[in-house]
Parts: C-alpha cells; structure tokens; sequence
C-alpha cells in the first residue's frame, strides 16, 4: 500500500506518477547546485589581482631582501669602528667588551675585534654564503650588543625620570636586529614563507535536505 504522506500519486492518463520524499538520498544524475559567489565589481577583481601578485613577489623575496638589508647594517656600522671617533657606539663598544672578556680585550684591541667581527657577519649575509656560521656569529655578537642594557643599565638610562639616553635608545632599537636575525635563522634548514588564495566558504548546506524526486510506476 502506498504511504498516504511520503508517497503521492498523479494521474497522467494511462499511466502513474509517483513523487516521493526522500531524506538523505541523493539523485547520482542530478548535478549539485553551483556556489552562490556575491558579484564583484571589474575594478574590485583586477584590484584583488594586483594585491595577490604583489603579495606573492614579497612572499618570495623578503627574507632575502631582509638578509641582505641586516648584512649591509653590520657591514656599514663595522667599517666604521675601523676608524677611532667616527662610530657613535665606540665608547659603549669597549666598556662592553671589556667587561664581558675581563678586561682581555680592551681599548683599540676591543674595537678593531668588534669591527672585524661584524664586517664578516655582513659580508656572510650579504653574500648568503656561510649562513650556518654567519648565525653562530651573529647570536654571538647579539648577546654583546643586548648586554649594556644589564651591564650598563645606570648609563644608558640616566636621563630626565629614567629616560634612555642617546646610546640607551640605540640600544635598544637592536631588538629590531634580534627578530631580523630569527626569521633568517629560520631559514637556514629549509624554512620559508608560502603563499596560497584563501579558499572562498562553500555557500550549500552541510547536510542534503530532503527533496522531491519523481519515480515512474509501471502500467
């Protein structure tokens, strides 16, 4: 018999059509409904296309423009300790030094160590040859450069209230040089940054609804 509420009859002469309702089936000839995409402006398209080029050539070229740029820091600012009075960090450079190393390498000793020092770790970087050694070398000369705030903290804040003075400030600024120098030591084994479009949400419902489909009795 059929069932009177999901199972109805029409009469279309000699022969009978059913329609049933169905719940969780799906018809395998039907094709599923096309996602409903919110129309978008020509201008708005070739904006968001301009915007992804754009992000993919930084994607692909900020670590190496951030390597060379950090290279060419060191490499600027250990050129200059060559000369005596011509770099503004040449005080604070050998009171640090002296301090760390026990008062081994001190006065001219100690600067022209600091210059060479950081000439090699830019040239490394800017040549991105050696990078292995180039981040063993700058982890060192961090730990030099962060460690007036400790040792030489009195100093480089004895401004008005606590403020730092000139040298504190440029101090401290080095934290920018310490993320530079993780992001190009992330990439020394392999890491990099990818680029990829962020899929668009799919607009059908999660659970097929129930839906008329018409069978046809035989005569």
């Amino acid at each position: 018999m059929p069932d009177p509420i999901n199972d109805r009859s029409v009469n279309t002469g000699n022969q009978r059509s059913h329609l049933r309702l169905t719940f969780g089936e799906r018809d395998p000839e039907a094709q599923p409904p096309a996602p409903r995409r919110r129309a978008r402006s020509r201008p708005a398209q070739r904006l968001e296309e301009i915007e992804f080029a754009l992000h993919r050539w930084v994607v692909a070229h900020s670590v190496t423009f951030l390597r060379v740029s950090l290279g060419a820091v060191f490499l600027g600012f250990g050129f200059l300790k060559f000369f005596p009075g011509v770099s503004p960090a040449e005080d604070l450079v050998v009171r640090t030094t002296s301090i760390l190393t026990f008062d081994l390498l001190s006065g001219s000793v100690a600067i022209v160590a600091i210059a060479v020092l950081e000439c090699v770790i830019g040239l490394w970087l800017i040549s991105g040859r050696a990078l292995r050694g180039a981040i063993y070398l700058l982890a060192v000369e961090l730990v030099g450069i962060l460690s007036p705030v400790v040792l030489l903290g009195g100093s480089l804040f004895s401004g008005p209230h606590g403020a730092p003075t000139l040298q504190g400030q440029y101090v401290l600024k080095d934290v920018i040089l310490v993320g530079a120098a993780l992001v190009i030591a992330a990439t020394v084994r392999g890491g990099r940054l990818t680029s990829a479009r962020r899929a668009r949400p799919d607009p059908r419902p999660a659970i097929q609804r129930g839906k008329w489909t018409a069978t046809r009795k035989a005569p």
